[in-house]
């Protein structure tokens, strides 16, 4: 330990200096985290990590998800339900099944169990990659939100196909009935332990007399018990810290003040991204001991790279086919749902892109690792090493291939929306802002007619308000004016929340005022 310690403090510096340079480059850092994995790995005076999957399972992801449904909107997951639920669920088992014929028919030894074992483990995209790729591309708030929704549920479904797979493949068995039963069971009853749990903890710290570090440990704890209450209990886990997320996102206002959501949203911000990076740099740490194993096995190299690149080539096929479906689909029976700009003719480029932004990452790495080294009855488990070397060749080369290659196709062929947008972001926020000056100068006026003429302090703050607020320059050092301030911004949260209830209001525009009075308050708490 006293030997790993020093190096799991390197990689974590590593991590920082990587994604600086990966953003001087302009190149998504998960790429460059791989990369040097791999590099150091090739050191002979490196320790080797042996990773044990719980340690992604049930350290990693349960946060990860947690961050996700706290900073997707929950009016777009609402909006495009459909096609993202085809996306997470229709698109992962359609996936799975390609793969298990295909694997059966090209690759030797491969029964259809384990077939759709790979194609569980490989067929849910990763959200991390995407976003750190598309934040140097400038893409439709619609296609955005249908990654992050997909990247959000798809998880689960691929988890559970996992488990069907892996229990088909032990005991030879599959009944049909008994399988759609516990996929129901894990789906419903997931979402049921998530959504209850949260609301207890929502209670709990809404008449606790908190302050913001408690909040914020409360809030680490919250994945963690969702996810192995649910495992437990024989439900998803991932559906119930996604569920879970969800309803406690969308109280945030009831149960946390502004320091701790102010001082939350750093500390989630900074945890993640260390998370992520540890996945991203153990990939390629880990790949010289899979091909060790690979080659122990008796598979040569070569092998295994021409069976995970004709792999990753056929995902990348299904995916993008899927995606036309779904274009099809929606054009045929939804039409509403589309811009009244839509063209069919020059939209063929959408299913291109959605369908190239499948780049896979920390679920297809604990999902391969998770695999047992030997069956029930002892025997060795079939083809593991192939379907490790597969796998982590296809997060290698989706990294690789797509991530390098999406912003050049994104420049190359720009998006249109997905839905029928009245107005740009830019117009969306002049107007939100507009609005929320305009009440607040109506408020003054109300609630402080009397006191105007006799109060510098409100009468300077509503000159300000008039004046595009300008940044006030006096201190607020008495209790009362402190009060009446206080009293204003919670006002401004109110009108935020009934605007946001207007579903074409953009819910991250509606966010970031919230956040921006959060941090008013707290400059205000600290004079």
């Amino acid at each position: 330990m006293h030997q790993t310690l020093p190096f799991l403090l390197a990689i974590v510096v590593l991590i920082v200096l990587v994604n600086l340079l990966a953003t001087k480059l302009k190149i998504a850092y998960p790429i460059l985290l791989v990369l040097a994995g791999i590099l150091i790995s090739m050191i002979p005076s490196v320790p080797k990590i042996k990773v044990n999957p719980d340690w992604i399972f049930f350290i990693v992801l349960p946060p990860l998800l947690f961050e996700a449904s706290w900073t997707i909107s929950y009016k777009g997951l609402v909006r495009f339900r459909r096609i993202i639920g085809s996306f997470a669920f229709l698109v992962v088992f359609f996936t799975a099944s390609a793969v298990a014929f295909f694997t059966h028919k090209y690759i030797p030894g491969f029964t259809l169990s384990l077939g759709f074992l790979l194609g569980a483990i490989v067929s849910p995209p990763d959200a991390v990659s995407a976003g750190a790729i598309l934040k140097f591309i400038k893409i439709p708030k619609s296609t955005s939100t249908v990654l992050e929704g997909e990247s959000l549920f798809n998880d689960a479904s691929s988890l559970i196909v996992f488990q069907f797979a892996l229990i088909a493949v032990s005991t030879g068995n599959f009944i049909w009935g008994n399988a759609i039963t516990s996929f129901l069971w894990m789906v419903g009853g997931g979402v049921v332990v998530g959504i209850l749990l949260a609301f207890i903890f929502v209670q709990a710290l809404k008449r606790l007399p908190t302050n913001a570090p408690s909040d914020i440990a409360f809030t680490l704890v919250a994945p963690y018990l969702f996810y192995w209450v649910a495992e437990q209990m024989g439900c998803s886990g991932v559906m119930a810290v996604v569920s879970g997320g969800l309803f406690m996102s969308n109280r945030r206002l009831i149960f946390l003040t502004s320091e701790s959501r102010v001082r939350g949203y750093s500390f989630w911000e900074s945890f993640v991204f260390i998370l992520n990076g540890l996945v991203f740099f153990i990939i390629g740490l880990d790949l010289t001991e899979v091909v060790t194993g690979l080659t122990s096995s008796g598979t040569s190299v070569q092998t295994g790279i021409f069976y995970g690149t004709i792999v990753t080539g056929f995902i990348i096929l299904i995916r993008i086919i899927s995606s036309y479906i779904a274009l099809f689909s929606t054009y045929l029976f939804r039409r509403k749902m589309l811009p009244t700009t839509f063209k069919f003719s020059t939209s063929m480029n959408i299913p291109l892109i959605l369908g190239w932004t499948g780049m896979r990452g920390v679920v297809t790495l604990a999902a391969a690792l998770s695999i047992p080294v030997y069956l029930d009855n002892g025997t060795l488990f079939p083809q593991r090493d192939l379907i490790l070397f597969i796998s982590f060749m296809v997060i290698i080369l989706t990294l690789f291939v797509q991530g390098l290659t999406l912003p050049f196709i994104l420049k190359r062929f720009p998006l249109q929306h997905l839905a029928p947008e009245l107005k740009s972001e830019k117009e969306q926020h002049q107007d939100l802002r507009k609005e929320l000056h305009l009440f607040t100068i109506q408020f003054i006026r109300e609630k402080y007619k009397n006191n105007l003429k006799e109060d510098l302090f409100l009468a300077k703050k509503l000159e300000q308000w008039q004046d595009k607020l300008d940044e006030a320059t006096e201190e607020l050092y008495h209790s009362n004016r402190k009060e009446l301030y206080l009293e204003l911004l919670e006002a401004q949260r109110n009108f935020l929340i009934e605007k946001n209830k207007d579903f074409k209001t953009d819910e991250d525009l509606i966010r970031h005022q919230m956040f921006m009075i959060d941090l008013e308050e707290e400059r205000l708490k600290a004079v």
